[in-house]
């Protein structure tokens, strides 16, 4: 067991929906590292703050998570990956300098290429629902694998026009209503947003696309999104937010720790068996709604828990 005790931490807001604390502490505890991993949940207005203060905090580096990715680029010192997405979403120190990086994206493609072998031969056109740090990932991670043409299809055009101004000509601006016409020429369609995450609003789409669509959906709690649903129910391919969550994670813990840990069967069943434990849970089906309904205050995501 190493010596001095090593701390890192996921810095989110909210943190309580993240897992990566049970991924990195279980490779933590496979390698017997004197270490452990944890969440801070820090407001927007505190990043800077917190981020500055890191290492006299305890920590050795971080994972930096919605909404944060972008923010952090200008508190850290970015590597080029860092920089050509325009989000990073791992911090470690290198002496004094604090450095960021960008796993998101081997993270992407490391789970379509074992959840989906071959969905990028031949393929000519991408969909990417939303334009925040996720998306930024995709889209790079897109160009690498030579994808001519990539929608960003978000509900602020201005924040999809950014990407377009950052990437280049493969990528096309699109509104929300155009998604059904647009999948219809697509081959791969990419969920970056937060709906469908449990406690938000859920994402509504048709489908209306060949069968030949792969879709993957970035939202791991819950593990099959209703995106992946109703993709599955089609018959179409399909890679879900936790092989992603789990891939991306390699590198950062090779940085803190000076190990390459290994995304494993027996990993992933650990982490499913804790999205089923803290899934909220559905009436029986043989449930009748009272004859006279009680009026109440129904909050949009009420009763739901990350």
């Amino acid at each position: 067991m190493s010596e001095e005790h090593k701390a890192v931490c996921i810095i989110a807001w909210p943190a309580a929906h993240s897992r990566s604390p049970l991924i990195h502490n279980y490779w933590i505890k496979q390698h017997n590292l004197n270490a452990e991993y944890r969440r801070e949940a820090v407001p927007p207005e505190n990043l800077a703050e917190f981020v500055a203060q890191l290492r006299q905090r305890g920590y050795i580096g971080a994972n930096v998570t919605v909404p944060h990715k972008q923010a952090v680029l200008s508190l850290a010192e970015p590597d080029e990956r860092a920089r050509a997405v325009g989000a990073a979403n791992t911090l470690w120190y290198d002496g004094e300098t604090l450095r960021s990086t960008n796993t998101d994206v081997e993270g992407f493609l490391a789970n379509l290429d074992a959840a989906t072998p071959g969905w990028d031969r031949g393929l000519e056109t991408a969909a990417v629902l939303g334009a925040g740090g996720g998306a930024r990932a995709v889209v790079f991670a897109l160009i690498q694998r030579n994808v001519g043409r990539i929608y960003v299809i978000n509900r602020t055009i201005d924040h999809a026009e950014a990407l377009k101004k950052k990437f280049g000509a493969r990528v096309h601006v699109a509104r929300w209503e155009e998604t059904t016409g647009l999948l219809g020429g697509a081959g791969l369609l990419v969920n970056t947003t937060t709906m469908g995450m449990v406690g938000q609003p859920p994402l509504d789409i048709n489908l209306r696309c060949p069968a030949s669509l792969v879709v993957a959906d970035l939202v791991y709690a819950p593990l099959e999104t209703g995106l992946l649903k109703l993709a599955r129910a089609r018959g179409l391919r399909t890679a879900d937010g936790l092989g992603m969550l789990l891939h991306q994670a390699v590198r950062g813990f090779e940085r803190w720790f000076g190990i390459r840990p290994e995304v494993t069967a027996e990993l992933r069943a650990l982490v499913e068996a804790d999205l089923g434990a803290t899934a909220p849970v559905a009436p029986p089906a043989e449930a009748k709604p009272p004859a006279k309904p009680t009026r109440r205050n129904k909050k949009r995501g009420e009763g739901l828990s990350t």
